[in-house]
This record gives C-alpha cells, sequence and structure tokens, in this order.
C-alpha cells in the first residue's frame, strides 16, 4: 500500500439562503484553485446578524487535499 499525504485549510462560507448553500460555497471555490480535494467537514455553522437581521449564513468548513507526486 502507498502512503498518503493531506493537508488541511479551514474555509468559511456565506450564503443569504442556508448553511448548506454555505459550505457548498466553500467547497466549490476552493475545487476552482484547489486540486485532490478530498474530504469537506462541517467544523462550525453561525449566522451574521445586524442591527438584530440575518444578514447571512456561515458555515466553517475543514477541506483536505491530497499532495501529488
Amino acid at each position: 500500500m502507498t502512503e498518503s499525504v493531506y493537508k488541511v485549510i479551514e474555509l468559511v462560507g456565506t450564503s443569504t439562503e442556508s448553511w448548506e448553500k454555505a459550505a457548498t460555497a466553500a467547497v466549490e471555490k476552493a475545487s476552482k484553485s484547489v486540486r485532490n480535494l478530498r474530504i469537506a467537514e462541517v467544523i462550525q455553522l453561525d449566522m451574521q446578524i445586524e442591527e438584530g437581521k440575518m444578514l447571512a449564513f456561515r458555515a466553517k468548513v475543514k477541506v483536505s487535499f491530497k499532495f501529488e507526486d
């Protein structure tokens, strides 16, 4: 079996519609500049609030990608 090495980065995605769309936005944006994405783990959910009104859903996501040989 071949050993592999992965890097883990944290991203924050935002959406005015849902936490799911916020997490998806983070992964989709990362996939445009990072190759070999493997796993995305949502680690925190929160909302941006201004003057008592919700502005955006936010999802903090850990994303891992495999280093190339």
